[in-house]
């Protein structure tokens, strides 16, 4: 039934702050994701890490991450996303810090990891909040717009890690770093509540609009896993992001490691490059100038990666605004984002001049994250009231493939005297399986019917 206040107001637009949250969260938490692979470098140097040492610490996070994303995606379903997100921002904000501290491998590896199971957390208890406080038509949108801060957030990086690092060492800088989720989970737990009925600044018109999925703010139930874990689209799900991550770790982990180590001796080759590094020269010192360069380079993956998420959201939305099939459209830019990464991780490879190689691989990126707002509006629509179990066993899964990705490329590399090819075909021929599952997922159907009212 209609409210009969709604009728009369002009909705408010309290909702789009939930929006801000998330972008600076999903910012925040690249920020802290990122800046180990920038950092690593220094970190191998002062403890001799080897090749499988690294790819070791690297999947560390990413099994972490993988493990707690159900748990935490659940856990947000059953007492409200607002708790939870409180909780893992201040864990994950604590081992940020406490990377600064590790003194070995194991114990590098141990931080890595308990700061991982925090991270998990982020991205299900968001969709969670989202699909409480959106309605239906602006769930796509918000969700690149999401993704596009977290990677954006990680293309800037490590220009950031960089110039921090220029001034203090790289215990501290994860120190500094770790103050950033401090500051917004204050802000948070000061704004944020669970229903969007329980905030003062939501007017009955807009939370009228808001209620066209009144049974998404509470799970009120028992998880329905046997429909879960027998859902074909479930299953084709996880594999599609799997396949995304596995291929799309390697530019948050051994991107900068490939860039000094393959593309180091050719980086001034290129006249843009040279130029901008005789610009940075009379500012900085020669090493300096060739850590910032790397650091630009190594941003363009996610920079580009920021603008597919953008794209992708606005032509979808767009395009079911005009009455496209959801499915088609969710399906048609899985396939070619899949199909784009793998051959343009390919050509990255065989480019020689150093800016045109790593625009390719922007380009791969870019391709890559044209599946992003629908994988995780496909949660939202599949979950319903589940969103933040659905969206969560997605993630695990996917993050499965980051853990998979760093230890593979490091075992690649210390056995058989770094052959990068290699590492680059495995990652293409995993991105051409994420395109196969895209041609068979159900992305509009739900695990269970809609609440009746």
């Amino acid at each position: 039934m209609q409210n009969p206040n709604a009728a009369s107001q002009k909705a408010t637009r309290a909702r789009y702050w939930v929006i801000v949250f998330a972008i600076v969260l999903a910012v925040i938490q690249y920020v802290d994701r990122v800046a180990i692979s920038q950092a690593m470098p220094e970190i191998a140097k002062e403890m001799k890490f080897t090749d499988t040492q690294k790819g070791a610490i690297f999947s560390a996070f990413g099994l972490a991450y993988a493990l707690f994303e159900i748990p935490t995606g659940w856990l947000g379903d059953k007492i409200g996303a607002r708790k939870v997100l409180i909780r893992v921002v201040l864990w994950w904000s604590f081992f940020t810090a406490a990377t600064g501290w590790a003194w070995n491998h194991v114990s590098m590896v141990v931080m890595r990891f308990l700061f991982g199971a925090g991270e998990a957390g982020c991205f299900p208890n968001l969709t969670k909040a989202l699909s409480t406080w959106l309605p239906l038509h602006e769930r796509t949108r918000a969700q690149s717009l999401m993704w596009m801060g977290a990677r954006w957030g990680g293309a800037f990086t490590p220009l950031l890690v960089v110039s921090v690092m220029a001034f203090v060492n790289w215990r501290i800088a994860f120190l500094i770093f770790a103050a950033l989720g401090v500051v917004w989970t204050f802000v948070f737990y000061l704004w944020f509540r669970d229903h969007p009925r329980d905030h003062p600044s939501v007017n009955a018109a807009e939370l009228e609009l808001i209620n066209d999925h009144p049974d998404h703010s509470s799970s009120h139930g028992s998880v329905p896993w046997r429909a879960l874990v027998t859902s074909p689209t479930m299953w084709l799900l996880w594999m599609q992001y799997f396949c995304l991550s596995y291929g799309w770790y390697f530019y948050v982990t051994w991107l900068p490691d490939y860039l000094k180590s393959v593309r180091g001796l050719e980086m001034k080759s290129n006249v843009v490059m040279n130029a901008l590094a005789n610009f940075l020269e009379s500012s900085f010192s020669p090493e300096l100038t060739m850590k910032l360069l790397a650091a630009a380079l190594a941003g363009i993956p996610l920079l580009f990666g920021g603008f597919g998420c953008l794209i992708s959201g606005w032509i979808t939305s767009r395009l079911m605004a005009r009455g496209g099939s959801v499915t088609r459209i969710r399906r048609a830019f899985g396939i070619i984002g899949f199909t784009g990464a793998a051959a343009l991780l390919m050509t990255s490879y065989y480019i020689k001049d150093p800016l045109l190689a790593m625009l390719a691989m922007g380009m791969a990126s870019f391709s890559n994250d044209l599946t992003m707002p629908g994988s995780w509006t496909t949660c939202m629509d599949v979950g319903g009231r589940y969103a933040g179990t659905v969206s969560g066993s997605m993630n695990m899964m996917g993050n499965f493939g980051g853990m998979a990705g760093p230890l593979v490329v490091g075992l690649v590399l210390q056995y058989t005297a770094r052959d990068w090819h290699l590492t680059f075909l495995i990652s293409s021929i995993v991105y051409v399986l994420g395109a196969v599952c895209w041609m068979f997922i159900d992305p509009v159907t739900p695990l269970e019917k809609p609440v009746e009212n």
